[in-house]
């Protein structure tokens, strides 16, 4: 039986440094390793990164070159006009599931890079000469081409999209945390290929129209554009995301499940080039096969598979709500950050507050710690289910410093958020009077607030009355109260636990410090 991993004791001051021995930095990207060896990894780091630019840079000249040759300078310009349509649509998609936990900016540059650049590479090279390779042999281009099309592409093409998802899952594991990752990095890498591919067939298209002189509807440009970019632009990441929801399954599954991390990727990536060589192979099965394919398997995986992802999404937010009152509990958090936390309103609400009172630099503070906080938040889930490998004190550490760090700004912005996002709580109307003229008097806040300082009383009296977090915070939300025969106030919840940091005006800092102990 899982048991919930110990946590560290609130720290004395916030934004202090890091203790001793242990990291500062709490993402791959900003740690080059201790003091001591700093230089040596900041060099390797370094190099690695200088040959996979170089790798991917002369693989794009490479695609560049090949893709123009066969379409002509006319129509690569067209081509990639056209096949540039939805690759915002497709990757702004991607990023929208990815907004729980996002990931860097360069992994997802790395996996379009990857996609569009070295996987295409790899796939024309290796499907034009396998294709060749059998005609030769068999001495019948027709059956060659089919064969290459539906069993030579879908596998050739699927393992170098895979290869992207692979290389993040070694050396990036940070970073790739569960299925919502594989989905992504799978879904990205694959528009990345699919906008070289939509270059290369819509360029020759073009070409063709430009012998026969064919224009408007009725060209094969239009036929093209329509089957590839209008009805199917999700094929290529319907297919690899298989793929990649069999890394982000081997992501969940412990270090000592070794089978599990290598047959579960194996079989997505089976199931992917399946599906791929299904559709590949639709145009062959009569004049209505790719309609029916299309009607019968397409929409509905993509549907289900939708479905899957945006579960998965929410299924993250319940788990940063389950898991975070624990370091609420201990004074890391405030008692209302789990929930602001796991809302994805109440977060924007949070970096559009600090934004309109500090700054951007403020709310890109804000949007990090919400960042972090979502990681530790995994990464205690994954303790308790005896899943966290041998660093999760060192990478809870790392966390919770980078957390403390900016409590300062980010407190007062998420208390905000929770109180506008947070479900109004009846409460019942005092069996006392309320004196003065429609609340606005005398009358002190009654409820809760008032006896135990928890923010569940309503404002009956005058609207600055205390009724959320501390006596010295203002009223927030509804406090109405209409006299006597009012029956009834509403207050926002959760509303537990002091305030802290500055109130609504959210005035330019210095901020105090807040009490590390409820």
């Amino acid at each position: 039986m899982a048991i919930s991993p110990p946590f560290p004791p609130c720290p004395p001051h916030p934004g202090g440094a890091p203790e001793d021995g242990v990291l500062r930095h709490a993402h791959w990207w900003q740690r080059w390793g201790s003091r001591r060896g700093r230089a040596r990894p900041r060099t390797w780091g370094r190099v690695r990164y200088g040959a996979l630019i170089t790798l991917l840079t002369l693989s794009g000249l490479v695609i560049l070159a090949l893709v123009r040759e066969q379409t002509g300078t006319e129509g690569f310009l067209v081509g990639l006009g056209l096949a540039v349509l939805p690759v915002p649509l497709l990757v702004a998609a991607f990023r929208w599931l990815d907004r729980v936990e996002p990931g860097p900016w360069r992994n997802l540059v790395f996996a379009f890079a990857w996609g569009a650049c070295a996987a295409a590479l790899i796939a024309i090279i290796a499907n034009s000469f396998a294709t060749r390779w059998i005609a030769t042999a068999t001495a019948d281009p027709s059956s060659a081409d089919t064969l290459g099309a539906t069993v030579i592409a879908p596998i050739v093409e699927e393992s170098a999209k895979a290869a992207a998802v692979l290389l993040l899952f070694l050396f990036r594991r940070r970073d790739f945390t569960g299925i919502v990752d594989g989905v992504v990095i799978a879904g990205v890498t694959a528009t990345g290929f699919a906008f070289t591919e939509n270059i290369l067939y819509l360029g020759t298209a073009f070409g063709t129209d430009q012998l026969t002189g064919d224009t408007g509807i009725a060209s094969v440009t239009a036929a093209t554009f329509f089957v590839r970019v209008v009805m199917s632009p999700f094929a290529h990441p319907l297919f690899t995301v298989l793929t990649g929801i069999g890394f982000g399954v081997a992501a969940l599954s412990g270090d000592r499940q070794h089978l599990r991390r290598v047959l579960v990727p194996l079989g997505g990536l089976l199931l992917a080039m399946g599906m791929h060589a299904l559709w590949n192979g639709s145009s062959s099965f009569g004049e209505f096969g790719f309609f029916a394919v299309y009607a019968a398997i397409m929409v509905p995986a993509f549907g289900l598979l939708t479905w899957l992802v945006v579960w998965t999404r929410q299924r993250e937010l319940r788990t940063v709500r389950e898991e975070l009152p624990a370091y609420a509990a201990a004074g890391w958090l405030t008692p209302a950050e789990p929930y602001a936390l796991g809302s994805m309103r109440a977060r924007r609400l949070a970096r559009e507050y600090a934004g309109r009172h500090l700054g951007r630099p403020a709310a890109r503070e804000v949007a990090r710690y919400e960042a972090y906080a979502t990681s530790l938040a995994f990464l205690r889930h994954r303790g308790r289910r005896g899943r966290a490998g041998a660093d999760f004190l060192v990478r809870e550490r790392e966390l919770l410093n980078e957390l403390w760090r900016r409590t300062d700004v980010a407190r007062p912005a998420l208390d905000h958020a929770a109180r506008m996002t947070a479900p109004p709580v009846r409460v019942a109307a005092p069996p006392w009077p309320v004196y003065g003229a429609y609340g606005y008097g005398q009358g002190p806040a009654h409820g809760q607030d008032q006896a135990q300082g928890q923010g569940h009383g309503a404002g009956f009296g005058h609207p600055t009355a205390p009724v959320y977090g501390s006596p010295a915070a203002p009223s927030y939300g509804y406090g109405y109260g209409y006299g006597s025969g009012y029956p009834a106030a509403h207050v926002p919840g959760p509303g537990h636990g002091p305030t802290h940091g500055p109130g609504p005006g959210y005035p330019a800092g210095p901020y105090p410090a807040p009490h590390p102990h409820r």
